[in-house]
């Protein structure tokens, strides 16, 4: 947790002037993570302009090996360019991650201010967290997809459900911990408002960890969106996305093995990066 300067009755706590988030970013962990995360999502943004193809084009070329002119990482069984198959997969995981994860983020901090209202309302909120971590991440998504159907919304829904409750306690344990804290007792007696002091002093320095939950989270949701691709209740073909195309790779695995190399690399790629920045923030944070 960030250092505080105990302050006079009815001020704000200073922060610490040191900067973790930009220490963090600039650690050698820090540093290597955000090097391979933008090495795999510059790609996705920038897709139109390195594709050379539609990734939903079909060829004669079937199973074309990389290297064959016109398709540098060769092309799948349908003959579509697997280059543009990859970088338009990277573009669509990114929004549906860059989605689900804020949303799940705003969520579970809404319901974590509002647990900190009232004893009652605490206990019920901790109960429907309760409820929605008894349902494993790929239950979940079987279960919002039965319902809604396959497609890019109800993944987004998946990952917003399953991250709610890791940010929401992690709030919620943030202010009882802060609330105590001599500052906001010395807040409380100056004369302020609970709600002055809840959002002035106590949640300044419990957002801290929040930070570190978010790439944590982002490195879940990879898996999640994955997860639901690859058992084809995520994005419906013939759009792309990393898992489907490691779930249409997996009968050609000893002919094509590189039609599951280009996903598979990515995502290994992606993860590692976002759990480098995961532990430098925390490092950070923790001295």
């Amino acid at each position: 947790m960030t250092a505080i300067t105990l302050p006079a009755p009815g001020k704000p706590a200073r922060r610490s002037p040191r900067h973790p988030y930009r220490a963090a970013l600039a650690s050698v962990r820090g540093r290597v993570g955000l090097a391979l995360v933008l090495l795999v999502v510059l790609p996705g943004v920038f897709a139109p302009l390195l594709a050379g193809h539609s990734p939903t084009d079909q060829s004669d070329l079937s199973l074309a090996a990389p290297g064959t002119p016109g398709h540098l990482l060769g092309t799948d069984d349908l003959g579509r360019d697997l280059l543009a198959r990859l970088v338009y997969g990277i573009r669509a995981d990114v929004g549906i991650i860059g989605l689900g994860v804020p949303l799940g983020a705003l969520l579970g901090c809404l319901f974590a201010l509002l647990a900190a209202t009232h004893p009652a309302v605490d206990t019920a909120v901790q109960r429907a967290f309760d409820l929605v971590l008894a349902f494993p991440g790929l239950i979940l998504a079987l279960a919002v997809t039965a319902i809604l159907g396959p497609g890019r919304l109800p993944v987004v829904l998946v990952i917003a459900l399953a991250e709610i409750p890791a940010f929401g306690r992690l709030l919620r344990t943030g202010i009882l911990v802060e609330r105590e804290r001599e500052y906001a007792t010395a807040a409380r007696v100056g004369g302020a408002s609970p709600a002055r002091v809840l959002t002035r002093h106590i949640l300044p320095n419990a957002v801290d960890p929040l930070v570190v939950q978010i790439a944590v989270s982002l490195t879940v949701a990879v898996f999640i969106e994955g997860a639901t691709s690859f058992l084809g209740v995520g994005v419906r073909p013939p759009q792309p996305t990393l898992g489907a195309m490691l779930s249409q790779s997996i009968p050609y695995l000893a002919d094509a093995p590189y039609f599951a190399a280009g996903p598979l690399i990515t995502v290994t790629v992606l993860v590692l990066g976002l759990s480098l920045i995961a532990e430098a923030l925390n490092r950070e944070i923790r001295r």
